[in-house]
């Protein structure tokens, strides 16, 4: 089970959502299962980020195990803000 997980607000015409989206696989690639991401569209998703008070197109939110949210970023963060983030999220 991954100790923690990521989400990635996007939406389809989001050039800075690619290059979140590419952090965040590097990121996949150097934790391998200690982490789990997925991506949301905000345009197919439009109730999931309200709920998450999405303002921004990209936004990560990174949660812990029980699904509360430990940290959120929106803009692009790049790979070692990315593995920052997750060492800080981590308990």
């Amino acid at each position: 089970m991954p100790e923690l997980s990521l989400t990635l607000y996007s939406s389809s015409f989001c050039g800075a959502c690619a290059s979140t989206r590419q952090s965040l696989e590097r990121v996949e690639e150097l934790l391998g299962d200690r982490i789990a991401w997925h991506e949301v569209n905000v345009a197919t998703a439009p109730d999931e980020s309200e709920r998450a008070g999405i303002l921004a197109t990209p936004t990560v939110i990174i949660a812990g195990p029980d699904g509360e949210e430990r940290m959120r970023a929106a803009g692009v963060p790049t790979t070692p803000q990315l593995l920052a983030a997750i060492a800080s999220a981590l308990e």
